[in-house]
């Protein structure tokens, strides 16, 4: 069995400014956004569409705003409100981990709804045009939480050849969980998303597929992740992750049928 190193959350200081491994995570995630970003532009069809490198940049700022409120809110409101309502300056520290992707993704909406109205953009073109520049950020965020020693996994199966003690929550071995969100939600749904916007689709598509498989891939992953809490529906339990997850699953397939059928005729 692996041991978790339980690495030290501060990755460099520089006089009194403590500069945490989280923080730069969700920097490589915006640089990434940067990157990726340009080289989409540049791609034919979005090219013809209009899209240019440089509204990347002031895309960049409605969407880290769209992402921290949007994450740290959703964290507050969706997994943990009796704490943080007693803790309420705890709300601030986001330094120690503790950011919702379902309100990120909410606050990301909204943010770029108001981009695109500034910009006198298409809302749906938007979507599509960011959809594939989000999962490998996404990844990011999740080894940010696991050099934190954040959302330990379901136990596991001790023969497991990477099952892991959490000494920060106790002795019996678990699943990485962050590592499979990394690779299965964020980097796996990057290629497959990659490749299917690198030609023209139709308006909503790309953010359609993005939303139903991040989250069929999120209700996958979230059995071996031990849940923040559970809910019971119909005879069935439920994490809160795949609680927030399913009408995503949802909304992808019923806007691919709907954006397909309006395509073709």
């Amino acid at each position: 069995m692996l041991t978790h190193p339980l690495p030290d959350p501060i990755a460099f200081s520089i006089g009194p400014l403590s500069v945490h491994w989280y923080g730069l995570m969700y920097l490589l995630a915006f640089v990434q956004f940067l990157i990726l970003g340009r080289i989409r532009a540049n791609q034919p069809h979005m090219a013809a569409a209009g899209w240019k490198p440089h509204d990347l940049d002031d895309m960049l700022f409605y969407g880290v705003l769209g992402v921290v409120l949007g994450g740290r809110l959703g964290e507050v409101l969706f997994y943990n409100p009796a704490y943080y309502f007693s803790n309420p300056l705890e709300i601030f520290a986001i330094w120690k981990g503790g950011m919702s992707f379902h309100g990120g993704f909410l606050g990301v909406l909204l943010a770029m709804a108001l981009w695109a109205r500034k910009m006198g953009r298409s809302t749906v073109a938007v979507y599509d045009f960011i959809a594939p520049l989000v999962p490998l950020g996404y990844a990011a965020g999740r080894i940010g939480n696991f050099i934190n020693a954040e959302l330990p996994g379901r136990p596991a199966d001790p023969s497991l050849p990477w099952a892991m003690i959490w000494p920060n929550v106790d002795a019996i071995p678990r699943h990485p969980s962050p590592i499979y969100q990394a690779l299965v939600d964020g980097l796996l749904l990057f290629i497959i998303l990659w490749m299917y916007a690198r030609k023209q689709r139709p308006p909503l598509a790309v953010g359609a597929m993005f939303v139903g498989l991040y989250g069929l891939a999120r209700v996958f992953t979230e059995y071996f992740r031990t849940p923040d809490y559970e809910v019971s529906f119909a005879g069935f339990t439920i994490s809160a992750g795949q609680m927030l997850s399913l009408p995503m699953v949802a909304f992808g397939v019923i806007a691919l049928i709907i954006t397909y059928r309006r395509y073709r005729t």
